[in-house]
């Protein structure tokens, strides 16, 4: 029986662009756009952020990209930004409120749903940029899942870095060709744009939607049935995301997107499961036979390392760990670049308990 292909999370370098770029092509969103200048800028931003050249952490940007050691296509993405919403550059979106009119005259109530434009100068750290490639999903290991925690495995290493709440904006449901009702309806008559135009403008500055969207109330009553169906609903694709997020301790906070109504979750950082759950341990070697029966706990985990220059590299591995000394397969220490007692950052996947 051959080997199970083992696959590495690591920092995105700017040498990563043309498998960023294939992968980026899947989603096309804006953290990850298909579009080549832009991934380069965002490659550099990371590249920089992870050697801590930005001095300012809220600053920074991580992209991390999953890599197949077999042959070293890259599968899959995510990403980390410190902060989303500066003085500079607003977080902005849409409250999703609730107005009740009632008519003694006419003895009728209504229950209206209602957008109002806001936006924060101290915006939340963000998650997004998740990717893997199709011929991967479903593949032993759970490789998305993989690229989701080691986010929040990284928070939790550098928890001084981010904020104290953390946001996830899902993608709603989209027309063909990428497409959305709400824009249409709303965010194409306020801008003369169409939505792939404000797609592409929104990734460098958002003030046209500060500038020119309304900050009245808006009824979503006024709009057809289909189009106020899309305010917080998600696309068949992200169901599984949602589920996700909410058992690790996310909750839909009535907001959302202020160009295509998707929904956004939001947490504290602190509070999230992998976040709560990853420790640093002092690494030891064995085979993983012992690992598996040996006393204390075991499992599968992501373990994570990472040097003086900012390199971070992360593999799924089965584990045993007492106190702070974490015992991971031999073959590992090379691929981590780790040695006995070197640091290591380890957050639980599958947790098995033997006495």
């Amino acid at each position: 029986m051959s080997a199970p292909p083992i696959f590495l999370i690591r920092n995105a370098t700017e040498k990563d662009i043309k498998g960023v770029k294939r992968l980026a092509n899947i989603l096309n969103t804006v953290n990850l756009p298909n579009d080549s200048a832009v991934l380069k800028k965002i490659l550099h931003a990371s590249s920089e952020s992870f050697a801590r050249h930005i001095k300012n952490p809220l600053q920074r940007e991580f992209l991390f990209v999953m890599e197949s050691l077999k042959d070293g296509e890259l599968v899959g993405t995510s990403m980390v930004i410190s902060q989303h919403g500066t003085r500079d550059a607003p977080h902005i979106f849409f409250d999703v409120l609730d107005d009740e009119r009632y008519s003694a005259t006419l003895d009728r109530h209504f229950k209206h749903k209602v957008l109002r434009l806001g936006l924060s100068h101290d915006g939340p750290t963000e998650i997004g940029g998740l990717v893997l490639a199709p011929d991967h999903r479903g593949a032993p290991g759970r490789l998305g899942k993989q690229l989701s925690f080691v986010r929040f495995l990284f928070m939790a290493m550098h928890r001084d870095w981010f904020k104290d709440r953390v946001l996830a904006e899902l993608l709603p449901p989209l027309l063909p060709g990428g497409h959305s009702l709400l824009w249409e309806a709303l965010g194409s008559r306020f801008t003369g744009l169409t939505y792939m135009e404000a797609d592409r403008i929104s990734k460098e500055n958002k003030e046209f939607i500060k500038g020119l969207f309304p900050t009245d109330a808006i009824y979503l009553s006024l709009f057809p049935k289909n189009v106020a169906a899309v305010v917080g609903d998600m696309g068949p694709d992200t169901k599984d995301v949602k589920k996700m997020l909410e058992g690790i301790g996310f909750k839909y906070v009535d907001r959302v997107d202020p160009f295509d109504g998707g929904p956004h979750f939001e947490a504290d950082t602190s509070a999230v499961q992998p976040v709560k759950e990853t420790h640093a341990h002092e690494v030891t070697f064995g085979d993983e036979q012992h690992i598996r029966e040996a006393a204390g706990e075991s499992g599968e985990g992501l373990v994570a390392s990472e040097d003086k220059k900012g390199n971070f590299r992360c593999l799924q591995l089965p584990y045993r760990h007492q106190g702070h000394v974490l015992m991971i397969p031999d073959w590992a220490g090379d691929i981590l670049k780790v040695k006995a007692r070197d640091p290591v950052w380890l957050c639980p996947m599958v947790r098995q308990v033997r006495m």
